[in-house]
């Protein structure tokens, strides 16, 4: 059982029938490769865009929102097709031309009504992104779904439905700015560069690294028992004075010259977490976070590219080790796991999903995910920048987020789900 929230409303959304939007012209048909690096995260992302009400209402909203993805599918033509496995046991794209899914939607009051969407709500905020009613499994959901939600005080929300197989935080972003540039009547300021054959398995593949990130680790704690627990969700802000005292402990020692911001804070949640599971100290505790690839490639991925350019990377240690020693130790693992990452670590691991298929194990794992570089905040059909934007939900219990904050976006939003009680000791760490 998870609990979200201790309010009282409860948002009430009359959905119209759903359509399908397919590309405004003819598109390229057949089967459309998925790389290796997408096939390890096809999970679905549900985000929502709310915007206020200005002169012209949101009346307008869903014919512009729904000709422009009519227009920008044109260009990412494969989100209008469907998933399946291909003969190798891969996931593939059918491009058939059938369309994104998209759903017009009116609610019973004002977006200020709906209360705090900055941190995961998958009840209240559920209701804004659309799901395919009876949808088992990945490949029974379109690539695209796309849900305006009009209310009362004339705003809006979009709130969509992804596979992150279809693309990285970066890729996404750059598609939903296209989108909105089109409901502009802009020309697309980055044009997709479709063919994902760049990041095709070495012939014959070779591994050179031990991508430590998808062994399997034994849990021998009681952590398990503790996710029996009602899960919390929470948001902890971090501004710019809280991250540069976190930086300047993280090399009080001596032993770390520098380190970014990423780099700290990472560390620092890690520990405080692995204290709240209490976790054994001989008991292995894995970090797994994603490295953009794009600049490390060699050469480098082509501006646009329309794919997963992001590399899962790794440290592993004693959870002993990681609360006994000072924060430095922590942030140089880190540092360690950032390093690794180069062009031969991500053909590496191109070549690792083509001979053993595996998957990360998420046991007595921190999977960070970080969307604070992301721009969330300059999406625009016509309404002007969102007033707030973020994730519907964590999609794993072990995952925590990372969100820009602040008009400045220089503040920090931590996001994360944890079992009660654990939750009360992440509390009190985060006030010291």
């Amino acid at each position: 059982m998870e609990k979200v929230s201790d309010k009282t409303f409860e948002l009430n959304v009359k959905l119209e029938e759903p359509t399908l939007v397919a590309p405004a012209d003819e598109t390229e048909k057949g089967l459309y490769f998925l790389s290796n690096l997408d096939q390890n995260i096809a999970v679905i992302v549900r985000t929502i865009y709310c915007f206020k009400s200005d002169l012209k209402g949101n009346e307008e909203a869903v014919k512009v929102i729904k000709n422009a993805l009519s227009k920008v599918l044109v260009h990412y033509y494969p989100l209008a097709g469907r998933l399946t496995i291909s003969s190798e046991g891969k996931l593939i794209v059918i491009c058939n031309g059938e369309g994104a899914v998209f759903v017009e939607a009116e609610a019973n009051c004002s977006i200020e009504e709906i209360g705090d969407i900055t941190k995961p709500d998958p009840v209240t905020l559920g209701k804004l992104v659309y799901d395919i009613p009876g949808a088992n499994n990945i490949l029974e959901i379109p690539p695209l779904v796309a849900q305006v939600t009009k209310f009362k005080c004339g705003g809006f929300v979009l709130g969509l439905c992804m596979n992150h197989c279809m693309f990285d935080g970066i890729g996404a972003m750059e598609f939903v700015n296209s989108w909105g540039e089109t409901a502009r009547g802009l020309p697309l300021n980055v044009s997709p560069f479709l063919d994902r054959s760049i990041l095709k398995a070495r012939n014959p593949p070779k591994i050179e690294y031990s991508h430590d990130e998808f062994a399997e680790i034994q849990d021998i704690s009681e952590t398990s028992k503790l996710y029996e627990e009602e899960m919390l969700y929470k948001s902890f802000c971090f501004n710019p004075e809280k991250l540069e005292q976190l930086k300047k402990k993280a090399i009080a020692d001596g032993v770390l010259e520098k380190c970014t911001t990423f780099e700290a804070l990472s560390a620092f949640v890690w520990r405080a977490r692995t204290e709240s599971l209490k976790m054994q100290p001989d008991q292995n505790t894995k970090l797994l976070f994603a490295v953009d690839g794009r600049s490390r490639f060699e050469p480098p991925i082509p501006k646009g590219y329309f794919g997963n350019a992001i590399v899962l990377t790794n440290s592993l240690c004693r959870a002993g080790d990681l609360l006994e020693n000072p924060l430095s130790f922590a942030v140089g693992q880190v540092q360690k796991a950032v390093n690794m990452v180069n062009d031969s670590y991500m053909r590496s691991a191109i070549d690792y999903f083509e001979i053993t298929r595996a998957r990360p194990s998420l046991a007595a794992t921190l999977l960070i995910t970080t969307w604070s570089r992301l721009p969330f905040h300059t999406t625009d059909f016509g309404w002007g920048e969102p007033l707030l934007s973020g994730p519907v939900a964590l999609p794993e219990k072990e995952v925590i987020l990372f969100l820009s904050h602040g008009k400045e976006r220089k503040s920090i939003n931590v996001l994360l789900g944890l079992p009660e009680s654990a939750m009360k000791v992440f509390e009190e760490l985060m006030q010291n």
